[in-house]
């Protein structure tokens, strides 16, 4: 994640300039987005085969001289995630209508190509949970970086959340697993709940740049769409 005033803006604008490196970072941002929405739409298809190199083509779309990047609109509704959507889902809808069937015979019970696409609702949220999934595990790479630069303390903080949540154990467990005073660890378990908030709004901030109101607005929209 960018530092100071950079946001995905900036590396969209840098990526469209032809900055090797601001492409290679908006590739490690969104790869994993656009490929879960190419990986529903066509999973147990003959398409299926064809992900990668769609996943691909979205990139050589949005780098291209006159591609998408170069038409993105920084106030659209719905903001960069709304068009990276539409990007995808066009040139899924491209291969779709251009694949020829394999060795000139039709596939035995291959879905036809208007099956691909019938429930466009159900792949958005698969699209956004992508999407929520993608800002989560950059808040939590932010979070323990800036946890351990901490020491004991900040780490000792990120493995209660992680016993809290990943294994589901209740503060007073923990404490009584670490030797601990259980009143302590509540209050080091909200501060550790703060710490991940504030990692999230900053995460929120670079993808999203918006006033406070509404980049806290953003992350209860990304919580609520991981669940």
């Amino acid at each position: 994640m960018g530092t100071g005033d950079a946001t995905c803006w900036t590396i969209i604008r840098n990526a469209t300039a032809g900055d090797p490196r601001a492409r290679d970072d908006f590739a490690r941002h969104y790869d994993a987005v656009v490929r879960a929405y190419l990986h529903a739409r066509w999973n147990g298809s003959p398409h299926e085969t064809d992900v990668d190199d769609a996943a691909q083509e979205v990139f050589l779309e949005c780098f291209r001289t006159g591609g998408i990047l170069e038409r993105v609109e920084a106030d659209r509704p719905g903001g960069f995630r709304a068009f990276l959507y539409g990007a995808v889902r066009n040139v899924a809808r491209r291969i779709e209508a251009g694949c020829a069937p394999r060795d000139g015979a039709r596939e035995p019970e291959a879905p036809a190509t208007d099956a691909l696409a019938a429930d466009e609702t159900s792949l958005s949220r698969v699209f956004d949970r992508a999407w929520a999934l993608a800002i989560l595990r950059e808040a939590a790479a932010l979070h323990e970086q800036r946890a351990t630069s901490e020491g004991e303390a900040g780490v000792r903080r990120l493995e209660m959340l992680r016993l809290r949540f990943a294994d589901d154990l209740p503060i007073r467990e923990i404490a009584e697993r670490w030797g601990a005073d259980a009143a302590r660890l509540h209050h080091d378990f909200a501060r550790a709940r703060d710490e991940f908030k504030a990692a999230l709004l900053d995460v929120v901030a670079f993808r999203r740049p918006g006033n406070r109101a509404e980049n806290e607005r953003e992350c209860a929209a990304v919580l609520s769409l991981h669940r």
